[in-house]
Order: C-alpha cells, then structure tokens, then sequence
C-alpha cells in the first residue's frame, strides 16, 4: 500500500484499499507548526493496513486538522434474509442474499442438494424447475433465490454461498401443513337451558392445529375448551370439545390454525333454542295439597256435624229404649199370650163400630163378620209390635198404626 506524503496524494490511498478489500482505511493528517515532513507509519496487522501520520507546515493556518474517512460497510461479506422463514405447503418461499463487494458466482444449496448457481452477470442455472434466482431490482449486488411449491421434504437448512472470501450463510425454512375443520352433529335444535357439547375435529394438520371457539362472534374462554392432539402418520389429528348451557340462538363457529397461515380454517354450526315445556309439577303439587286440605276440613266438619245430630236424638232414644223394655215386659206374661184382637180398633175415617162378644175361644162380632183369633206365635208378635215399630223409627221418621193388647 503506497505511503500518502501530501494531502492531494488521499485518494492513491484510498483506491488501493477497496481494490485489496480492506475492511478500514484510516488515514489521520495532523498540521503542526515549523519543520519538515515527518512521516510515522504505524501498521495493525489485524485489519491488514496502516495509519500513517503526517506533519506539514501551511504559513496561512496554525491549527491542527483531523480527518477520519471510513467506508462506511464491510466489505468481503454478504447478507442472507430471512435467517427463518416459515410457509405453507404448496406456497412460495423466497430468500434475498445482498453482497456488500464485487463478486462472480453464487450457490443456493437446499439440505444436501445444490439446486441453483448464479453468476454475477446472466441468467441462474437450476437443477429444476421448483427452484429459481434472480437479481434483485436493486442491482447484481442483489439476488433472489425462490423455491416454488414448497413441501414438507424441503423444511431444512437453505445454505448461500458466495464464491470467494465471502463464506456462506444458513438460512432455516420450515414447511406446515393444513387440514380440514368441521364441527360434528351439525346444525342442532335444544330446550332452553339444557346442556349442549359440541365436538371439532381438525385433521391432517402439521403440526398440531391450534383450535379455538367462538359464539356469536364473541371468543370462548381457552380453559372451558379441552383439546387433545393425537399424531396420525406425518400430521395430526385434534379434537376439541365445548360444552355450554343453552340460552339463547346461537352460531358456533370453530376455528383452526397454525403460525404459517394468515386466515384460520372455520367451520360453523348454529344452535337454536326453543323455549322448554311448561313444568306442571309446581302446579300440580299445589292443587293436590289445597285439594287435601279441603277434603281434610270437610271431613272434620262432617265428623262434628255427625256427632252433633247424634247428640241431639240420644234422649229420645233413650225413652224409646225404656218404653220398649217396658213393652216387653209386659208382652212376655202369661195372660198376655193370649190376648185377642182389640175390638176398639176402628180403620181410618169409619165411626161406628159393630157390636161384639167376647169368648174364652175367640172374638165374634154380631154384625155377622167373621172372628179371628190370633195364634200364640200371632199373640206374641202382635205383642211385640210395638217393638217393630220402634225398629221402623230407628231408621226414618214414618207414621205406623200399632195392634194394641188388652
């Protein structure tokens, strides 16, 4: 590297540096009064230049200058973005490498396989049709490297490497995969307040899909949702269930996801609600035990009412108990046994009576009738007819006419 002795002598230095890709150029120009030149070169051999330092005396000006000139990058080395890059299968991945100096090929290796070189001038050379590169629209100093439908087998280290001092860099692309979502039983219809499950299935996805749950658009609460992932193959299988007291219509929606998809997978369902039959057990229970009550108060009222009218008729009872054993006191004499008929006996509404003679043998009237006389069983039934008639009052208020015994 040439030695700077005066100031118009800058840019010989300065050329000789970014040709040879040192990384820093420093040069410091100090202006100190009187003397000659006197050059101190000092050389850091970690950056592989020198910083030399000159003395010079100008009759206009007594004051130091300092002057730091940098380039302002790093030359000999190149960027890679994304370092991480996460897609969906079937969609697109791209990655941008900036070179920060002039270079003349570059490579893209994915996993083992070398799959795209591009030179610094023309067209890229591919190992298919899936993978492609390009300069940037910024200049050759850029290019994008694409991989188009990406699968599952591409997830892996995506390696550039640029011909040179440049090195290589490792870039990490992962691959998921989605599935189907759908929410079984489908569109239900329940009673007011009755316990509902609702069950999501979301499979053939990779990895396990994040499944959430809203109802009427408002999200449900992750700790009344239980979800199980169950791997099936190269993806996997979740279910989740929600379990919810029906109050109101209500569209329930399941929604599944994984960090490489912008927009969820849903599937809804809607839940209507009918007002749940009357309950007529209150109403029944009330009009059983009123109506028991009433049967129970009308009851006592009886019993008092009965006990009552008993009451009231046991002193005539009791007469008529003492007239009928009187009665038949008199009925069991002997002399009674054989009584007749009563010849004073008249039928209703006949006044006169016929003459009659009584006999030892019997009654005879002389009006020329016929006389009956009464056997003794005759005599002690009629005796006892008071009896009967009595037994006839015992059940009902009837008017008897009685056979009396003299």
């Amino acid at each position: 590297m040439p030695k700077c002795r005066r100031l118009t002598n800058l840019w010989s230095c300065i050329e000789p540096c970014l040709n040879h890709r040192y990384s820093v150029c420093l040069w410091v120009v100090i202006q100190a009064t009187g003397g000659n030149e006197k050059p101190s070169p000092t050389f850091s051999p970690k950056i592989n230049t020198s910083m030399i330092v000159f003395w010079k005396t100008w009759s206009s000006l007594h004051h130091y200058w300092l002057l730091l000139l940098s380039t302002g990058a790093v030359l000999g080395q190149f960027q890679l973005e994304p370092l991480n890059l996460t897609k969906l299968r079937g969609s697109e991945a791209k990655f941008n490498a900036t070179v920060l100096g002039p270079w003349s090929f570059m490579t893209w290796t994915l996993g083992d396989l070398l799959v795209v070189t591009m030179p610094s001038v023309g067209n890229a050379t591919s190992s298919s049709t899936r993978f492609s590169a390009r300069h940037c629209s910024g200049g050759s100093s850029c290019v994008e490297f694409t991989i188009h439908g990406v699968t599952r087998q591409d997830s892996g280290p995506v390696i550039c490497a640029v011909q040179g001092d440049y090195g290589a860099k490792t870039a990490q692309l992962y691959v998921q995969e989605s599935g189907r979502t759908s929410i079984l039983g489908g569109d239900r219809t329940v009673n007011q307040d009755e316990q509902v499950q609702f069950q999501c299935e979301a499979a053939g996805w990779f990895p396990a899909a994040t499944i959430s749950w809203t109802l009427n658009g408002h999200s449900v609460n992750s700790s009344l949702v239980n979800t199980t992932d169950v791997a099936h193959g190269t993806t996997y299988n979740s279910t989740s269930v929600h379990q919810f007291q029906a109050k109101r219509n209500t569209t329930v929606t399941c929604q599944a996801t994984v960090p490489a998809l912008q927009t969820p997978i849903l599937s809804s369902v809607t839940l209507v609600v009918v007002p749940k039959p009357t309950d007529w057990t209150v109403l029944i229970a009330i009009v059983v035990s009123f109506s028991s009550f009433a049967l129970l108060v009308l009851l006592i009222f009886g019993v008092i009412f009965c006990y009552n009218r008993r009451k009231e008729k046991e002193p005539s009872y009791q007469v008529e108990m003492m007239r009928q054993r009187t009665q038949s006191q008199l009925s069991n004499r002997p002399a009674q046994r054989q009584g007749q008929v009563n010849p004073v006996f008249t039928i209703d509404g006949q006044t006169n009576l016929p003459s009659s003679n009584r006999s030892d043998s019997g009654f005879s009237q002389n009006n020329g009738l016929p006389v009956y006389e009464l056997p003794a069983s005759e005599n002690d039934l009629a005796g006892n007819g008071y009896n009967a008639a009595y037994n006839s009052l015992e059940f009902g208020f009837t008017k008897h006419r009685h056979v009396t015994i003299v």
